[in-house]
């Protein structure tokens, strides 16, 4: 009697069993779930960095300061801002003194044309400089020799808008992708002239010396065919 007893309630608890496991095919987030669908990609400015809705509140954008200037920008931290920032520290030093007025860094997506450059601000990955001065010729000869050496020193990772089929003389950009190993080398590159004496922004060179000229006409005539 007791093995009879025995060899039903086996029986019992493995039909009971089988019958959980038959249903749990069919119950959502149990024994068989639904595969994941990809994750959305995210939206980009034109040189294929994220786009942030706002700045400084959950956001690779903050309001940085631009060392020796008493500016402050609204740029993506990290590489891009020590490039940047590079830039207008030489802008303001060499080629004519920034207001505070004269100085723009990101801006929301719904304010710009996504299909310009100047998208690129809504990444934090670009700056203007007199905002108001984006039209061709606003720089004597002079002034833009200073600011095709500051480009020649970005070794091609940032591009002038005055350069573009859509002039914007104000418009400064990262001109490489997030995962351009560029960036990086040139960030680099940067540290260390802020870390070492007599480099760097804020320190005189000349720019009519035939080296410096060589290698900004060289980058001048690349990113003027691009």
């Amino acid at each position: 009697m007791q093995n009879e007893m025995t060899r039903r309630t086996v029986v019992k608890s493995a039909a009971v069993i089988g019958a959980v496991a038959a249903m749990g095919s069919f119950v959502p987030g149990t024994a068989s779930a639904a595969p994941k669908s990809k994750s959305q990609k995210l939206p980009t400015s034109a040189n294929g960095w994220t786009l942030e809705k706002e700045a400084n509140h959950v956001s690779t954008v903050w309001t940085r300061p631009v060392a020796g200037t008493g500016l402050k920008v609204d740029v993506r931290i990290g590489d891009v801002e020590l490039i940047l920032v590079h830039v207008i520290r030489r802008f303001h030093y060499e080629v004519e003194q920034i207001q505070r007025v004269d100085l723009a860094g990101w801006r929301a997506i719904g304010k710009l044309d996504k299909d310009l450059p100047e998208s690129n601000l809504a990444s934090g990955t670009a700056v203007q400089i007199r905002p108001g001065a984006g039209a061709k010729g606003g720089l004597f000869p002079l002034q833009e020799l200073v600011l095709r050496d500051i480009l020649a020193d970005c070794e091609g990772v940032v591009r002038w808008g005055g350069d573009d089929s859509t002039v914007n003389e104000s418009l400064f950009y990262i001109d490489a992708g997030p995962n351009d190993e560029r960036v990086r080398k040139v960030a680099d590159k940067l540290r260390d002239w802020d870390a070492t004496p007599g480099e760097g922004a804020g320190v005189e060179v000349n720019v009519l010396s035939p080296s410096r000229r060589s290698r900004a006409d060289r980058l001048a005539r690349t990113q003027r065919s691009d």
